[in-house]
């Protein structure tokens, strides 16, 4: 009986050890953890001083190329306007020329 108690004695001796050694790396964990943590909390307030400035900049970009795209519908616009012009005028021509036919193609036949 007194072996059994000594060896359940030492089995709880080493599992306490053991247990102490988790608890001392759990502490080391828990320590890192909780600096990374800080550091993450000043990161986060840092990125949102950041983004404030970051909007006004992204606010610029946007008038920026809100400006160019006004500019090219502008220029689209005009460019359309004159492929407009220019098929009448082809149809003109077009028109000009079927009459021209049309008066050869008489005057071939009175002569």
């Amino acid at each position: 009986f007194v072996q059994q108690t000594k060896w359940s004695l030492q089995l709880m001796t080493q599992r306490t050890l053991e247990a102490e050694s988790n608890v001392e790396k759990l502490k080391q964990q828990i320590s890192i953890l909780q600096g990374e943590l800080e550091s993450s909390k000043v990161e986060n307030e840092n990125l949102k001083a950041g983004q404030t400035t970051d909007l006004g900049a992204v606010k610029h970009n946007i008038d920026f190329a809100l400006q160019n795209l006004h500019k090219i519908i502008t220029g689209a616009n005009w460019s359309v306007r004159q492929l407009t012009l220019g098929v009448e005028s082809l149809h003109f021509v077009a028109e000009v020329l079927e009459s021209t036919g049309k008066i050869s193609e008489v005057e071939a036949e009175k002569e």
